[in-house]
């Protein structure tokens, strides 16, 4: 592992370790519902052939593969996350498809050194976990070449993702987050770039122009039955973290939990599974010019 920052260590404690497993459990729904955001993304800004791509905390590096796709054997994908286990996995996914032109490194982009320049960053969901947001972009503009672009997905607020905000709400009429826990956090959370403000006064304080953000709305499957969607609920997200930094002072309040997310939940179940308004900030910056 490169250096970290300090303020960081407790989130990559968090996903490396809890968050894995259960990212892991629910692989096909979060990368199948977050893929088509990252689609519509590439869509809209798509790296070009030839392109050397930087992937911001990378996760599974399914999001890498498909950049080194894009770019063609004349570029490159170098997939970036500061959790040791998803980078393993990536690497072993990667080399089983007998890729040649991914990589993959084990840092913290917010103090990471970037021996090569990019021409384009880009992040599904990876950059709104860093303590210093600002120095962790600022980094990744470091890394780009003049006129680079960075390209990210970021949730939008929660009231517009009503699967996520409606399980923390019901959690909550049982139990709060605590103020004192054992578990690591996930660090500033998924919301922490939905205002669009916030998120244009970071990307310009790390030295980003031309920023444009787009709204997308995309239903995602939160699970094939309402069974599995209510384990993600309780497992990943606002909710489960509540659920998993409260630990066993929680287990006796479970059963009714789960019967109160049934019912809160109910109007998503579809013939072909657990369907749920999402909504994202598409985002797109450039570095300066020379």
């Amino acid at each position: 592992m490169e250096q970290v920052a300090a303020l960081n260590e407790e989130a990559i404690e968090a996903w490396n370790g809890p968050l894995f497993d259960r990212f892991l459990a629910f692989r096909p729904i979060v990368t199948t519902g977050l893929g088509n955001h990252g689609e519509a993304l590439l869509a809209w800004q798509p790296p070009g052939a030839g392109d050397r791509v930087l992937d911001i905390g990378c996760g599974f590096g399914d999001t890498t593969q498909r950049l080194a796709g894009l770019v063609g054997e004349a570029g490159s994908a170098t997939g970036v996350d500061a959790a040791e286990r998803f980078i393993g996995l990536a690497r072993s996914e990667a080399r089983d498809a007998g890729l040649e032109n991914v990589a993959y490194r084990v840092g913290d982009v917010q103090v990471m050194t970037f021996e090569e320049r990019f021409d384009y960053a880009f992040s599904r969901m990876g950059t709104m976990f860093f303590a210093s947001p600002v120095a962790a972009l600022r980094n990744v503009r470091a890394a780009l070449v003049p006129g680079g672009r960075l390209c990210m997905v970021v949730w939008r607020r929660k009231l517009d993702n009503d699967w996520l905000h409606r399980g923390e709400v019901i959690v909550n009429r049982f139990v709060e987050r605590p103020e004192v826990y054992d578990e690591p956090t996930c660090g500033p959370g998924p919301f922490s770039m939905a205002d669009a403000d916030t998120t244009t006064e970071i990307l310009t304080a790390a030295g980003f122009s031309h920023i444009t953000l787009r709204r997308c709305d995309i239903e995602i499957m939160v699970g094939a039955t309402l069974d599995e969607a209510i384990e993600v609920v309780m497992s990943l997200g606002p909710a489960g973290e509540i659920l998993r930094l409260q630990g066993e002072r929680a287990a006796h309040l479970l059963p009714a939990i789960d019967t109160a997310l049934r019912e809160g939940m109910g109007e998503f179940v579809r013939e072909d599974g657990v369907w749920a308004p999402a909504s994202t900030w598409l985002v797109a910056a450039h570095a300066p010019a020379a």
